[in-house]
């Protein structure tokens, strides 16, 4: 059975409430719900963790080496700011597919470059919650 580690960042505690014309109606309970029942749908143990604090997701991504498959990240603005999360997703070494609600290139130029997107497989970004989804059923049908 494959195992997914879904980590959402800084923010994405209110989603649902924040700017739901850029972030959609969804709340992270309700995208962490929809991961989980995909995941076994299609036969895989997905679990979900969101965090405010960088520190905390680095050690998550740390702890994941050898525990899971693949990590889906959306780590909100640290994706375009955090270093310490690259080398983090760098020593897991397994799939990487970072998600975006947004599409973070029709905003402002600051959010057009991710720096965590050096140790991703792909990027998904402004299909809303969906997003996730497709993340989880692309890693159903690759090899991990």
């Amino acid at each position: 059975m494959k195992r997914v580690l879904v980590l959402n960042g800084p923010n994405l505690n209110l989603v649902g409430k924040r700017e739901p014309e850029l972030y959609g109606f969804m709340t992270l309970s309700g995208i962490e719900d929809a991961c989980v029942k995909e995941g076994a749908a299609l036969g895989m143990a997905v679990e979900c963790r969101q965090s405010n604090h960088e520190g905390e997701l680095v050690e998550w991504v740390q702890k994941a080496k050898g525990g899971v498959d693949a990590i889906i990240l959306n780590a909100g603005a640290y994706s375009h700011t955090s270093i310490a999360l690259l080398d983090a997703l760098r020593f897991f070494g397994g799939m990487v597919i970072e998600v975006h609600l947004s599409n973070i290139f029709a905003r402002e130029a600051y959010r057009h470059h991710s720096v965590v997107s050096e140790a991703a497989r792909g990027v998904i970004s402004g299909l809303g919650w969906r997003g996730y989804v497709y993340a989880i059923r692309f890693l159903a049908e690759e090899t991990l």
